[in-house]
């Protein structure tokens, strides 16, 4: 369905993929796919995804209709950090996605809420209701989640503007050299593998922030500090300095050592969020390790894997 939109001063300069992001509620991916298939004109004319827009233009967008999927609760417990009327922080179980979609058949977090009787309120595109920043399926940890239109808003544009404060740890391989650093290279999407990231020169700009918490034999405990917020971020980026975080096959960390600390799926934990509230006051919520990493974690200074 084609839509119109008139580009006012708040969005001259920005970047079209950008400024049609906040307008439509799509992702700067579906949003680029629009752009190359011809669906996204200017004043009448196809753009180019780095375009930068001028005030006052005309924006139509040809918007698919969308394909529902009704958020999926399963049988899993969804530990609650914290909650009142505007938003509910929670401790993200590895294995489930933070919310529902076509190419993911398990559980997510918006069914998990529904099932522990949380009132989530309806604002985000359809399918993302109160979702404002996601963790992968298989990283666990502190999400918080809107439930008032005014949380929404001012979540979304604090995580758009690298507000929130994310801490994760995460065990990797070897012993990272320093051992406190910052990685500042650009990922994107691996164009033999749609699921996959990488580090790649036409990327989007990312920054991860490391420090060295505790050496072993095996490998390393890290903190990781986010100054961006991209898919499989710290993971690509642990990656591409030759440590991928232990049991991440998918980015090439040894099958071997994983099946050796009982490992599923890759060591990371989301351990510290913090963010303004919408009553103005600063809030920061911790999650403990879930039990597969504690063990991991435990075999690893044991020095089993040896």
């Amino acid at each position: 369905m084609w839509r119109t939109y008139p580009v006012t001063e708040e969005f001259n300069e920005a970047r079209i993929d950008a400024a049609i992001a906040r307008l439509t509620g799509l992702s700067r991916a579906e949003v680029q796919r629009l752009i190359d298939a011809g669906d996204v004109l200017l004043d009448g004319n196809p753009v180019a995804k780095s375009l930068r827009l001028r005030a006052p233009s005309i924006l139509e967008i040809n918007i698919p209709t969308p394909r529902t999927v009704a958020p999926r609760g399963g049988d899993v417990t969804i530990p609650i950090l914290y909650e009142d009327a505007d938003l509910v922080v929670v401790d993200k179980p590895a294995g489930l996605a933070a919310h529902p979609s076509l190419n993911f058949t398990g559980p997510d977090v918006l069914g998990a809420l529904m099932n522990a009787g949380v009132q989530l309120s309806a604002y985000g595109p359809a399918e993302r209701k109160g979702i404002v920043h996601r963790l992968d399926v298989g990283t666990s940890g502190c999400m918080v989640v809107a439930k008032s239109e005014r949380a929404y808003v001012l979540l979304k544009d604090e995580f758009r503007n690298r507000v929130p404060e994310k801490i994760y740890h995460a065990l990797v391989q070897g012993h990272p050299d320093p051992l406190s650093g910052t990685v500042d290279a650009p990922i994107g999407r691996d164009p033999r593998h749609q699921w996959k990231m990488g580090v790649r020169a036409d990327g989007r700009h990312s920054i991860t922030h490391y420090d060295t918490l505790e050496a072993m034999a095996g490998g390393s405990l890290l903190q990781v500090h986010l100054e961006t917020g991209r898919t499989h971020q710290i993971r690509v980026h642990m990656s591409a300095l030759g440590h991928p975080c232990v049991g991440d096959a998918t980015y090439g960390a040894d099958p071997g050592l994983s099946e050796t600390l009982g490992l599923t799926r890759q060591w990371l934990h989301a351990t510290r969020l913090g963010f303004e509230h919408p009553d103005g006051s600063w809030r920061e919520f911790e999650a403990p390790y879930p039990e597969d990493l504690a063990t991991a974690l435990e075999r690893m200074r044991a020095g089993v894997f040896s």
